[in-house]
């Protein structure tokens, strides 16, 4: 057996699945031989990831979603498990940021960072819960970052969404264990996107972010994509109410 065999055939929902971080997760189980449902707001995105996914598996689909319209999000998980036939893992990776200054912050900027880094977040979750403890077990895994643990700049209403991702992860490992339900967050630094390569033209902003991480250099989507694997593997079979943090150290001084 190589490794990561057991992956193989298991039923991946991956929430902001069509770019970035997301895409390169969703590309690692298609590889692994999971059949995946990626979500977005993008339909074109949605389109073309879906086409290159179903080029590794052929068993990849994508469904729109606003996660920040619950409704919405229950209807998603219903579709995405009746698609599926199950559902095995949850990677609940889709997130907004709104870089402000604390004082320039809007009601409307708070809430659409809120209601889809938190909100989305534990009501997507409790839906796949919901499944997952009929069935007797999965994994669920939250993408939160750093600052959840740190304090930055134009980050007020982010840190806080993902600060209370963190201790929601641990609330629902705690509720679901006898279940079998394993609840982890991955918690990654800056990473060298395309969806990040236009904040990073800034030469000052990039070198205070390079300046923070002791490894010297910005996280590569594969770094995460890693993370998350490791936590939805038989390697992980007793780890729950754990975030990871994938940061190169930034966390650590």
């Amino acid at each position: 057996m190589g490794h990561f065999d057991e992956l193989k055939g298991k039923k991946v929902l991956i929430t902001g699945g069509s770019k970035g971080i997301g895409k390169d997760i969703a590309l690692e189980f298609s590889k692994l031989g999971a059949d995946t449902v990626i979500t977005g707001r993008n339909e074109e995105d949605l389109v073309s990831t879906t086409n290159e996914l179903k080029q590794i598996h052929s068993g990849s689909f994508y469904l729109k979603t606003d996660m920040q319209n619950t409704s919405n999000v229950y209807d998603m998980v219903d579709e995405a498990v009746s698609t599926l036939g199950g559902i095995d893992i949850l990677v609940n990776n889709a997130g907004v940021n709104i870089p402000k200054p604390a004082l320039e912050v809007t009601e409307e900027d708070w809430d659409q960072v809120i209601d889809t880094n938190l909100k989305g977040t534990f009501f997507c979750a409790q839906r796949v819960g919901k499944y997952m403890i009929e069935q007797g077990g999965g994994r669920i895994i939250n993408m939160v970052s750093q600052m959840a643990f740190v304090g930055y700049i134009k980050r007020s209403a982010y840190c806080s969404s993902k600060g209370g991702a963190v201790q929601l992860t641990k609330a629902l490992a705690i509720e679901w264990a006898p279940y079998n339900v394993k609840v982890n967050a991955v918690a990654p630094t800056f990473i060298e996107t395309d969806f990040t390569k236009k904040m990073f033209e800034n030469q000052e902003f990039y070198e205070d972010v390079v300046a923070r991480i002791p490894l010297g250099k910005l996280a590569q989507p594969s770094d995460v994509t890693g993370a998350v694997v490791f936590l939805a593997s038989d390697l992980a079979q007793f780890i729950t109410g754990e975030t990871i943090k994938v940061d190169g150290g930034w966390t650590a001084i």
